[in-house]
């Protein structure tokens, strides 16, 4: 098979792309402009997001049979899109998708490429070596405490995955301090350091924990649940005492230096049972 590469933004797209190459499989990339940097992927195609034609055309051309899409992508806004003749005839079924939620989004854009006579590979075949593995990674554990924490994080993010909101959510002492959205999960953690220290961890006296989880329904070849060094940063800053995300359906980038910064500041990296097949 001969790869076509979609890629948005992160590190996920580069170590799908070395993964591919080192097994030997043929790849083409095609960056999203906006989103993808061209300095990490010179020489290599650029288009808009709604340039559906453009991206079809240029697989079909250099043979590809296979898609994955990697990296983050956020939400466009379609009135300032600029679709090409094929994007626009699509557009009104993807703004219906939309209005149902993220996921429902990308079924949809998945749906097209398939039409089209692709094959839809998921970035964990290609690089199974980033998955989250189950148990603890550092050298942290989880207190009894932290893991009544766990459990409600995990339950509510979810709960607000059912409902095709966000992936994540972050449980402080029982109570829920944020919860995942458009925002992403950077620009959340950011928003607990505005809550008062009375109900909230600090560095020096951690509590917390944030759970990302795919989503029930999601479909799991796209938008895994991602954990990397910006993650520990941001959750450390937070005053978090820890980091969850389920076994084998969360990836972990830069592993060595996400677990080497997480034991650095005293902070839990586990990955849990998986919750649904």
């Amino acid at each position: 098979m001969k790869i076509g590469l979609i890629a948005g933004g992160g590190e996920l797209p580069k170590h799908v792309l070395q993964a591919a190459t080192e097994d030997g499989l043929e790849t083409t990339i095609i960056g999203l402009q906006g989103h993808a940097k061209p300095e990490d992927y010179k020489g290599q195609y650029f288009f808009k997001v709604a340039e559906f034609g453009k991206i079809v055309k240029r697989f079909k051309k250099t043979g590809c049979t296979h898609l994955c899409f990697a990296g983050m992508v956020k939400r466009p806004n379609f009135k300032s899109l600029k679709p090409d003749l094929k994007g626009m005839l699509h557009m009104p079924g993807a703004m219906k998708a939309a209005k149902e939620g993220d996921d429902a989004l990308l079924r949809y854009l998945l749906s097209l490429f398939e039409k089209e006579g692709f094959e839809i590979v998921a970035p964990q075949t290609l690089c199974q070596s980033l998955l989250l593995a189950e148990g603890i990674l550092g050298a942290v554990k989880i207190s009894d405490s932290q893991f009544e924490d766990t459990r409600k994080a995990c339950e509510v993010a979810s709960q607000i995955g059912a409902l095709d909101i966000g992936q994540a959510a972050v449980v402080c002492r029982g109570v829920v301090l944020a919860v995942e959205a458009q925002e992403g999960t950077d620009a959340m953690l950011g928003r607990i350091l505005s809550l008062p220290e009375t109900i909230r961890g600090t560095p020096g006296n951690r509590s917390g924990v944030l759970a990302k989880m795919v989503k029930p329904g999601q479909d799991i070849r796209v938008d895994l649940p991602t954990i990397g060094p910006l993650t520990v940063e941001n959750a450390s800053k937070a005053g978090l005492a820890g980091i969850v995300g389920e076994g084998g359906r969360a990836f972990i980038i830069e592993r060595e230096k996400t677990i080497q910064m997480a034991n650095e500041a005293g902070l839990f990296i586990a990955g849990l049972p998986p919750s649904r097949p």
